[in-house]
């Protein structure tokens, strides 16, 4: 059985997926959707212990494909770095990634790091970074926007400077990235320059809100790339 672990990005909760999480049952797949927590000053490595602890709790070790949207890019590859073994793909959604040592701050351009280096100290504590509103994400729609104002809370500023470390290990497992059109940063670039196939999909950031069906579609067809039963590429493709 394939079990998709679902990691959310900055200043979102596992909330983010409940859009998706339907659809991949649908299919015939387990989901995990880890918490990693915004409480006090934690930092990436204190959420990738937290999706190991996530991915060391799965019952029955069939294939684990490990997700990760935005901010979560760095910090599921460092997760999977610590457990190669148990992993059989890494999917990017819009992520940001890098080797050794990479961080949000250092892929990101200076005007991001500016922006968000500015609101944690004037408009949060000098720890923790107000939620930007969900234009920031790509959600327009009023409704849309709404709900997903309401669930953001606060993200970690350590988070977003502490670098990732990484043995290579993580770089032995398949990889897919998907990046949103149109582009908001080089999400394609970040997943080409780790060697991860690279597919576009049409939407927002936050594409898991707007456009769940294609992306469990996306999700799901990492699967044709292993060894997954028959039978589950053919009920995928109901999605």
């Amino acid at each position: 059985m394939t079990t998709f672990v679902l990691v959310h990005g900055a200043w979102h909760g596992p909330w983010a997926w409940d859009r998706i999480v339907p659809l991949l049952h649908a299919a015939g797949a387990h989901t995990l959707t880890p918490d990693l927590g915004t409480a006090g000053d934690h930092g990436l490595h204190d959420h990738a212990e937290a999706v190991v602890a996530a991915l060391d709790a799965v019952p029955e070790k069939g294939e684990l494909v490990l997700v990760g949207h935005s901010y979560a890019g760095l910090v599921v590859r460092e997760a999977a770095d610590a457990r190669p073994d148990a992993i059989g793909h890494v999917v990017l959604v819009d992520g940001w990634a890098g080797s050794d040592g990479a961080s949000m701050f250092s892929l990101a351009p200076d005007s991001f790091v500016d922006a968000v280096r500015t609101a944690a100290e004037t408009l949060g504590d000098g720890r923790r970074i107000p939620a930007p509103p969900p234009a920031a994400f790509g959600i327009v729609d009023t409704d849309h926007a709404a709900w997903l104002a309401a669930r953001m809370r606060p993200q970690p500023l350590r988070s977003f400077t502490e670098p990732t470390r990484l043995s290579g290990a993580v770089d032995r497992i398949p990889g897919t990235a998907v990046y949103c059109r149109p582009q908001t940063y080089p999400f394609d670039r970040f997943g080409e320059a780790l060697g991860y196939r690279t597919h576009a999909l049409d939407g927002p950031h936050d594409v898991m809100l707007t456009d769940p069906k294609p992306l469990a579609r996306m999700l799901l067809d990492v699967l044709l790339y292993s060894s997954t039963p028959a039978s589950f590429k053919k009920r995928k493709r109901e999605v």
